[in-house]
Order: C-alpha cells, then sequence, then structure tokens
C-alpha cells in the first residue's frame, strides 16, 4: 500500500484499444493517445474521466483515415490521476503500454499523441527506441524538460497562444531545445481552441491525423522548412510536409 492507503500496484492493461477497435498482432504500427491529468493527484482516474473522453475523438478520426487500417490504435491507461512530481507515474504507464504492445506485435514503429500532461509524459517516453515521433497537443513543457533523447525523433506541436492551462510560448521554447538536441520539429499555431482543444475540434482532428500519418511516412517536413523558434499557422498544414506543397 502507497502512503495514502490506494493500492500501489494496479496489474491491469496499459494498453486499452479505440473504442470499436481491436489490438492486431498484425499490425505494421501503433498510435497511442495519452490524455491529460493534474500536476498532482495520487488517485486514480476518475471513472467519469473527462480528459480521457477528450481523447475518443482523435483516435475516432485515425481510425477513419484509410493510412490506418493495419495501424493498431490504442489509449494509455493510467494508474494514477496525476504526474506527481518526480515519480512522473504517467510516464511509467506509457512504459508499460510499449512494453505490451511489444508483446503482442512485436517491435514495430509507434506514434504517441499526448494532450496537456499526456503530451508532457509522450515527450518522455519517446526515449523507447521503437517510438518514431510524438504529435504534442497543447503539452505541459516546463522550464528545465529534457530534450537529449529525443535525437532522430519528430515532434509535431499543435498550441493555441491563447491557452490558459499550459503556456504556447513554453512548447515553441522547448521545440528549440529539442531541435538543439537531433530532433525533427514542426511548430503549429492553432487559432482558437483553447486547452480542451473543443472549439474548432475538427481542424484539431484532422491536423493530428495528418501530422501522426506524416511521421509514420517519414514526410515530415518540406525542403527548406526549419524550426526558427516561431510556429506556423494551422492554414499551412499540410503544405508544411514532404510532397503536399
Amino acid at each position: 500500500m502507497n502512503l495514502l492507503g490506494h493500492a500501489s500496484q494496479d496489474t491491469s492493461a496499459a494498453l486499452v484499444p479505440v473504442f470499436g477497435h481491436r489490438l492486431p498482432q498484425e499490425a505494421t504500427a501503433a498510435v497511442l493517445l495519452l490524455h491529460g491529468g493534474r500536476a498532482d493527484a495520487l488517485g486514480p482516474p476518475p471513472r467519469l474521466n473527462l480528459p480521457g473522453l477528450r481523447m475518443r475523438p482523435f483516435g475516432a478520426a485515425l481510425l477513419r483515415d484509410a493510412f490506418h487500417d493495419d495501424v493498431l490504435v490504442a489509449h494509455v491507461r493510467y494508474r494514477y490521476r496525476g504526474w506527481n512530481g518526480p515519480n512522473a507515474h504517467p510516464v511509467a504507464d506509457v512504459r508499460r503500454a510499449l512494453d505490451e504492445l511489444r508483446a503482442l506485435t512485436g517491435p514495430v514503429p509507434v506514434v504517441l499523441i499526448g494532450h496537456s500532461m499526456g503530451g508532457r509524459a509522450a515527450l518522455r517516453a519517446a526515449a523507447d527506441p521503437q517510438v518514431k515521433g510524438v504529435v504534442a497537443l497543447a503539452p505541459w513543457c516546463p522550464a528545465g524538460e529534457p530534450t537529449a533523447h529525443l535525437h532522430g525523433r519528430t515532434l509535431i506541436a499543435l498550441h493555441d497562444g491563447a491557452d490558459r492551462v499550459t503556456s504556447a510560448a513554453d512548447t515553441w521554447s522547448y521545440l528549440t531545445h529539442a531541435q538543439s538536441a537531433g530532433a525533427r520539429v514542426l511548430g503549429v499555431e492553432m487559432p482558437r481552441g483553447g486547452h480542451s482543444m473543443i472549439r474548432d475540434a475538427g481542424r484539431w482532428h484532422r491536423i493530428t491525423t495528418e501530422a501522426t500519418r506524416a511521421v509514420l511516412a517519414d514526410s515530415v517536413l518540406a525542403s527548406g522548412e526549419s524550426w526558427a523558434g516561431n510556429p506556423r499557422p494551422a492554414a499551412a498544414f499540410p503544405a508544411l510536409l514532404q510532397g503536399q506543397q
């Protein structure tokens, strides 16, 4: 038992298929969705988990995309609701999910899609050799986050500058550090949506799906495009990708 009296270990699977989807052993790639949470909360996510519900339409959009017919799409189940300081609990859950994925399909390329706290967890967990890249949605990127492990990875971050929960400026700064560490990065400034991504949700879903396809296909940055600290407008997407100009 932990100090709060909760069970210290949840043995349930960390890899949960998107509703209406299966976990195919013959998958050629995988996309894992990570919802948001709280900075500190040692209890489990509630039964009515609104951050988790917010990620369901992203999973549905991925399943509607023909490119993803042979791609496993799943959510990561968290044992704890919060990040919880140096424990970084959701990162451990992503690692559990990646281990379960390897046991199911063998080594396949993976894209992590994370919102808010889930974006921070995805970026941390991208050290796993199977992870090709991360699509970070309004991620929580506090100063001092490590980036050395991101060499060779692709990061595409979507953020509304009017977000009052997580800072878009922090996201763009994180991308600068990640590029210095050898990551391929692209920042996309969303015109609306705030932190919840509910307003103009269809645009968030569409760009996330296009970005995921691009990461898996290694067709990320168009010729001449490089990160210089300033995000590109959402209207320019997907023209920023190779073969889309």
